[in-house]
């Protein structure tokens, strides 16, 4: 069982969110599988501090995640709640940010293009 690994998101070490090349503000991951240099492929779990916003992005593959803790508003004013599992296919383009802060369990197909 040594290639098990068993996430608790209560215990997780986070490091800032650096994807795109810079540190974004109030924004911190854990990569669980995640590797930049496997194309951007993979799963990390996102903190987003109160008042975190992303940075416009397109993505060049599918993005999913489900919304652990908080909530999270789209650029169209959508509401991510707890519980909603998000998909974003390859070519959409968006922004977001959390008024109270948020967990983000994240699967990713691809590496974001900042706009």
């Amino acid at each position: 069982m040594s290639k098990r690994q068993i996430i608790n998101f209560d215990e997780l070490k986070f490091e800032p969110f650096d994807n795109y090349g810079k540190i974004i503000p109030g924004m911190s991951w854990h990569k669980i599988s995640y590797r930049k240099d496997n194309g951007g492929q993979g799963t990390y779990v996102l903190k987003m501090e109160p008042g975190a916003k992303s940075l416009p992005h397109e993505h060049t593959g599918f993005e999913e995640f489900l919304m652990l803790r908080g909530e999270l508003t789209d650029s169209d004013g959508k509401i991510f709640k707890m519980g909603d599992f998000v998909s974003f296919e390859p070519g959409s383009t968006h922004s977001s940010y959390s008024e109270d802060g948020c967990l983000i369990l994240v699967f990713m197909r691809g590496i974001n293009k900042p706009l």
